[in-house]
């Protein structure tokens, strides 16, 4: 695994939590590590994914009642991660260090989060989870073969919808972006108040400057949301390091209006997204510089400028330069 000291004390979404079901155990990746994702009574397990007789993938294994078996031998392994029973010496107590490497896991808004560490934060909060006022979509998860500071800048980049999303988020013949401030705090990152041209924000056919907010929660977890003369949309966005040049991304929408269905929604989610991706996949260098000198900056360019002066204070070095 990685050694990152930021992120490997940080939580990650790892799987969306209905493709991790009863009885069946899951194979993952993070930082560069294979994991097993498993649940015995309703209790998600997260586990270096390796046997340590042999170093066979326990996610190709079976559950039984609340133990892992070993597809190769048949070494079981109880939640706690330790080997309760060896077939091949059934009446020999399995040594004290016949143990996986265990993970915190936790399954909160539809999705299991890991930390490999002792996370510092809690997991970042979505405040319209709760808001019974919002609809709440899953989208993605999304595949960037780019590092996930690379994914979350552009994820925090207004300026490039008229050209990279013309017609649907912005338009060329009205590429302005106001003046705005963007503010390092001790949770992370927030703009406030950039105001941009889209020509439907809200699905009226009607074309309307937008306003946004956007946070950035933790390193790989930001947020935004907007409003247009009443109705308010959100995106909760957060990127699993699978590794230096490869990120997960998984989104939720919220919104308060309109009759959408959640097909429909998730259509348009993935029409942007998958725009979005070759444009991050073509960035050099590869990793985000925290170096400003390293590129050219504007001022509508003050959220990136924010967020990379943030990345570098907290020391992180997983997917930067």
């Amino acid at each position: 695994m990685l050694n990152d000291a930021v992120l490997l004390n940080d939580w990650h979404v790892v799987a969306y939590a209905p493709d991790v079901p009863e009885g069946k155990p899951v194979s993952v990746r993070l930082l560069e590590e294979d994991l097993v994702l498993w649940r015995a009574g309703g209790q998600v397990h997260a586990w270096r994914d390796l046997c340590v007789h042999r170093g066979t993938r326990l996610s190709l294994g079976r559950i039984e009642g609340d133990t892992l078996v070993c597809p190769y031998h048949g070494w079981t392994y109880n939640t706690e991660g330790r080997c309760v029973r060896i077939p091949a010496h059934p009446g020999q107590t399995p040594p004290e260090k016949a143990r996986t490497m265990v993970y915190q896991a936790r399954e909160k808004y539809g999705w299991i989060w890991v930390s490999p560490g002792n996370p510092t934060h809690d997991i970042p909060a979505f405040p319209e989870w709760d808001d019974a006022s919002f609809r709440k979509v899953h989208c993605g998860p999304y595949t960037f073969k780019a590092s996930g500071p690379r994914a979350i800048e552009n994820f925090l980049d207004v300026t490039h919808f008229p050209f990279v999303h013309a017609g649907y988020l912005g338009d060329p013949q009205f590429p302005e972006v106001n003046d705005y401030e963007a503010e390092i705090t001790p949770e992370g990152v927030i703009a406030r108040d950039i105001t941009v041209w889209q020509p439907d924000p809200d699905g009226s056919g009607q074309g309307a400057q937008v306003t946004y907010t956007y946070q950035v929660l933790r390193p790989l977890t930001a947020y935004f949301v907007k409003s247009s003369a009443g109705p308010r949309f959100a995106m909760y966005f957060t990127v699993t390091p699978v590794a230096q040049d490869t990120s997960i991304a998984w989104t939720y929408v919220a919104l308060d209006y309109g009759d959408q269905t959640e097909a429909e929604i998730r259509d348009f989610e993935n029409l942007i997204t998958w725009q979005d991706v070759p444009i991050v996949e073509s960035q050099r260098p590869e990793l985000l510089p925290l170096d400003l000198q390293a590129e050219l900056h504007l001022r509508s360019d003050r959220t990136a400028i924010a967020y990379r002066r943030w990345l570098r204070q907290i020391g992180l070095t997983f997917g930067t330069a």
